[in-house]
C-alpha cells in the first residue's frame, strides 16, 4: 500500500480466546493470544496497515467494539467463537457498520459438531476462514487487506 498514512484493521477476538495457550492445543494450537496479535501487527505493518487486537468475554462489549471501528477501521478481522452460532446482536452490529469483515476460526467448524456448522456472523462477512489453527487469523488478515485495495 502506498498511502502515507497506514489504515487500520480491528481484530475482535471473542470468549475464551484469552485461554489459548492452555486450553486444548490439539484443537486451537498452542500459540498465545498475545503471539498472534504480535504477528498479525508485524504482518499488517509490512502490508502498510495498522492492526489493532482487542478480546472480550461479553458479547455486548463485542458488539461495542464493532460500533467502534464504524469510520475508525478500514475492516474487522473477527473471530466471534461461540457466539457465530448464537448472536444475532453481533450479526446485526456486523450489517450495520457497514465496512468489509472477515470471520475467522482457529478449529474447522464443520469437523466438529453438529451446532457449529452454522455461523450466523460468517454469513454477513466477505468470507470465512476455518481450521488451519493460528494461519486462518493471517490469511483471514491478509484476504481483507485485498478486500480493501481491491484486488
Amino acid at each position: 500500500m502506498t498511502n502515507a498514512t497506514p489504515q487500520r484493521i480491528l481484530v475482535i477476538h471473542g470468549p475464551n480466546l484469552n485461554l489459548l495457550g492452555k486450553r486444548d492445543p490439539t484443537l486451537y494450537g498452542s500459540e498465545t493470544l498475545e503471539q498472534i496479535n504480535a504477528r498479525l501487527a508485524a504482518i499488517g505493518h509490512d502490508l502498510g496497515f495498522d492492526v489493532v487486537c482487542k478480546q472480550s468475554n461479553i458479547e455486548g462489549d463485542i458488539v461495542e467494539l464493532v460500533h467502534s471501528a464504524r469510520g475508525a477501521f478500514g475492516g474487522i478481522v473477527i473471530n466471534p467463537a461461540g457466539y457465530s452460532h448464537t448472536s444475532v446482536v453481533i450479526r446485526d452490529a456486523l450489517l450495520a457498520v457497514g465496512i468489509p469483515a472477515v470471520e475467522v476460526h482457529l478449529s474447522n467448524l464443520y469437523a466438529r459438531e453438529e451446532f457449529r456448522r452454522v455461523s450466523l456472523t460468517g454469513a454477513v462477512t466477505r468470507g470465512v476462514v476455518s481450521g488451519f489453527k493460528s494461519g486462518s487469523y493471517e490469511w483471514g488478515l491478509r484476504a481483507l487487506i485485498q478486500i480493501i485495495e481491491g484486488k
